[in-house]
């Protein structure tokens, strides 16, 4: 443990020594990952003509069609990447409500899952047409104490009118390791060991490029995930994708659609050399927002902060949380990273009601893109044992920067 009164300079530079070979395992990485992406990208012979769209109803997208296949080679499936996706949870929703009928249950065997989830599910809210009010069930299996999967429940808790299970791969906001694809390819046999056609379902949000496999080349049936996260590689303006089989991809594209038009709609709003670039630019920012992780956990971690993950732990999503103990704290570090973002550094955060959370959040989000979680932002909801969730990071020396702010700032509050 360092002592507290070390510059905090200090404290960030020492800690990046400490991570070296980690880093260098993170390149490694980045290389696999964006020789994937280049080998579709060469496959499909992408060239400028690709970057034009067509307007209305997005017929004939030439562009659009084969970035779909682009990411279907990154990915190894089929897939839809579409602008008109507005979040993650989106994306999200729109598998649920493609694949899943009146009737049928929806089982979470990760636990509960992430905040915004709730209402689409119907675990809370009323009125908005939520999955429950389609009658369709939810059951969850919790985790263990010690925020694992629960492997001996999972062995038989898929009944026959288990028609999905969910498979969140990060914490969200959930004090707890995230699943990595080791975990997932182990769920999905067990899993289909009950019933082969319950279909799998990966919430894929802040994952993509973490490893080298994705959900869908361990068994994942369909996945979903937000371009403003890891696959837009912080370029995208908006947008999400599917990825997995082609029915249900289909099926979830006729969520966002409608049915008899699915994935033949949706005009790419001349946005597609964004989408491209950004999917190019991903492996690389992903990398730079893994390491700004291992170093925010090794810092706090040294000052006595609890961390999850731990600093020299593999990743599998780029989420780092740090256990601040009391709201003052979690605010001071939110404003830091603010202060210290490129855009709207003189705005001051503040916790406040954010649609879809079911308690206040005070959010630090100083992005190019608003609200890009693979560009450097932090966030926490006001409850115990107040949690600062950091994500992303364009560029590992940004990243120190904030942190030292962030020290700072809380350093003055003891």
């Amino acid at each position: 443990m360092v002592n507290r009164s070390s510059p905090p300079a200090q404290v960030c530079a020492e800690a990046r020594r400490d991570l070296a070979p980690v880093f260098a395992r993170i390149d490694g990485l980045v290389k696999k990952n964006l020789t994937k992406v280049l080998d579709a990208l060469r496959a499909e012979r992408i060239g400028a003509h690709h970057f034009a769209g067509v307007t209305g109803y997005g017929h004939g997208d030439m562009g659009r069609d084969a970035l779909d296949r682009v990411f279907g080679r990154v990915f190894g499936c089929d897939a839809a990447v579409r602008i008109q996706f507005v979040s993650g949870t989106h994306a999200i929703a729109c598998a649920l409500f493609g694949v899943l009928r009146p009737g049928d249950e929806l089982l979470s065997v990760v636990g509960a899952p992430y905040d915004t989830l709730e209402e689409v599910i119907g675990l809370r809210g009323a009125g908005q047409g939520s999955l429950r009010e389609f009658g369709i069930s939810y059951r969850q299996l919790e985790l263990t104490a010690t925020g694992e999967p629960d492997w001996d429940a999972m062995e038989d808790a898929v009944h026959s009118r288990t028609r999905m299970v969910l498979i969140q791969r990060s914490c969200g906001y959930s004090w707890r390791p995230s699943v990595d694809i080791a975990q997932i390819a182990r769920i999905i046999e067990i899993v289909k060991r009950q019933n082969p056609d319950t279909v799998c379902f990966v919430d894929n949000c802040y994952g993509e490029f973490c490893e080298e496999l994705e959900p869908t080349q361990v068994g994942a049936d369909l996945i979903a995930g937000s371009l403003i996260k890891n696959p837009g590689g912080t370029i995208a303006p908006a947008g999400g994708y599917l990825a997995g089989n082609e029915t249900w991809v289909e099926s979830a594209c006729a969520r966002l659609t409608a049915p008899g038009i699915g994935s033949e709609g949706g005009s790419s709003l001349d946005q597609n050399r964004l989408l491209f670039q950004g999917l190019f630019f991903a492996p690389q920012v992903v990398g730079e927002a893994l390491k700004g992780a291992h170093l925010a956990s090794r810092v706090f971690e040294q000052l006595g902060y609890p961390v999850q993950p731990a600093p020299f732990t593999p990743r599998t999503d780029v989420i780092q949380a740090i256990r601040l103990g009391n709201a003052e704290k979690l605010i001071a570090f939110c404003r830091a990273i603010q202060q210290h973002s490129p855009i709207g550094s003189y705005l001051e955060p503040v916790p406040d009601t954010v649609p879809g959370y079911a308690d206040r959040v005070v959010m630090a989000g100083g992005t190019f893109i608003e609200g890009s979680t693979l560009e450097l932002s932090a966030d926490g909801p006001l409850r115990e044992p107040y949690v600062v969730f950091l994500q992303g990071g364009t560029h590992l020396a940004h990243v120190e920067i904030a942190l030292e702010a962030a020290l700072t700032s809380i350093e003055s509050l003891l």
